[in-house]
């Protein structure tokens, strides 16, 4: 879901992911090619007058369904700005929203795990987008007949904000619904448990969706695989989050005096080799003691095969690095780790010194531990200055 970023509204970074660039024209496309047809049917929700063949002369059509898109894509933008503020007034982060192929997705620093609040700030999106829809239906009701296009564009946005706000209900989580009905099944049950029965109902769902989309229209196809690998994601990141409770990147990371290390002098060759015959793909590189780096299969892959003699690993290394706390919790290094978009982070004493290393398989493994034998199976913090949890 990563995007460029086109600036933030109070205080909220707006993302376009390269998708939406895609679905944009191609929304603006179908809407064209389809206004003689949803006028008539304009006129029979709304009861107007408007002339599917006069509308639906080009290039009339184009900027009818150009208007479409946009105004329906900023419903989506008012719909996750509906999200935000309220979960802002909770007193979560916003990360940022981000516009992508299925519409829009706010993204929390931090999930709410009270019902009350995942409830209400689920809900809040859905009636943004019926408010919407009441409004440009008011717009209808204010725009005289002489003006067709104008009224097309306001019906057209009337129904979509509606349709959005249902469909968005509907119980496929991670979707409002899917979220909505974890705040009622986390009333009387622990939020991991909730979770996992929400994406049950999701995957389901999504199966369902799936099967239609085939008889349909594919694009709901995709939908379907969207809402299916959310619930997935959704219901193991919980997990995840219920299994290190407690457990701070100490309790799993690779201590220092057990890292594998190499010398920022190596040819690229033999970095190659030495990766070859440990099958490790990542090293930090040492300098007298201290790290000044880490370099990476990637790294060693971007030299050319006959220059790799002449490279050496301070060639090729990443010196800025990210680092996390030995005391930070597990789940903020996981968060480091796919921001950053790296498998590894140096790890940090309280005196600021380099304590060991934290990856991916670090994490995954002591999560199966856990699922396995509960938090006893992690040793308590094991650096020095540290205070054990």
């Amino acid at each position: 879901m990563r995007g460029v970023t086109l600036g933030s509204v109070l205080g909220i970074p707006i993302r376009l992911n390269i998708t939406f660039l895609l679905v944009l024209p191609l929304f603006a496309w179908l809407i064209s090619g389809d206004v003689a047809a949803l006028a008539g049917l304009m006129n029979d929700l709304f009861g107007i007058t408007l002339s599917g063949s006069a509308l639906g002369v080009a290039p009339l059509r184009y900027a009818l369904g150009s208007a479409g898109a946009v105004g329906l894509f900023a419903g989506v933008l008012i719909h996750e700005f509906g999200h935000s503020l309220v979960a802002r007034r909770y007193g979560y982060q916003i990360e940022s929203i981000t516009l992508w192929l299925f519409g829009g997705v706010a993204r929390l620093v931090e999930m709410p795990e009270d019902w009350r609040h995942e409830f209400v700030i689920a809900v809040a999106g859905p009636v943004v987008s019926v408010a919407l829809g009441v409004g440009s239906y008011l717009i209808l009701l204010a725009v005289p007949s002489a003006f067709p296009a104008v009224q097309f564009v306001a019906a057209y946005l009337a129904l979509t904000n509606v349709m959005l706000a249902v469909f968005n209900m509907l119980p496929g989580f991670p979707m409002d619904g899917g979220r909505v009905l974890r705040a009622i099944l986390a009333r009387n049950r622990p939020y991991s448990r909730a979770t996992k029965q929400a994406a049950e109902v999701g995957k389901v769902f999504a199966f369902l969706l799936g099967l239609l989309g085939l008889f349909v229209n594919l694009l709901l196809v995709a939908l379907a695989f969207f809402i299916y690998m959310g619930a997935s994601s959704e219901a193991q990141q919980t997990a995840m989050r219920a299994a290190f409770e407690n457990v701070v990147v100490a309790d799993v990371m690779t201590p220092r005096d057990r890292l594998d290390v190499v010398d920022e002098d190596l040819s690229v060759t033999a970095l190659l080799d030495r990766m070859i015959d440990e099958r490790h793909t990542g090293y930090p590189v040492m300098r007298d003691g201290e790290l000044v780096g880490l370099v990476t299969l990637d790294d060693a892959r971007a030299v050319r095969d006959v220059e790799r003699d002449a490279y050496t690993v301070a060639d090729v290394m990443t010196d800025d690095l990210a680092w996390v706390s030995a005391s930070d919790d597990v789940m903020r290094a996981i968060s480091a780790m796919g921001k950053h978009d790296i498998g590894r982070l140096p790890v940090h004493d309280t005196q600021g010194n380099l304590a060991g290393f934290v990856t991916r398989t670090d994490v995954m493994t002591a999560f199966e531990i856990l699922q396995q034998r509960g938090t006893d199976a992690i040793p308590p913090s094991r650096v020095s200055g540290l205070e054990p949890r």
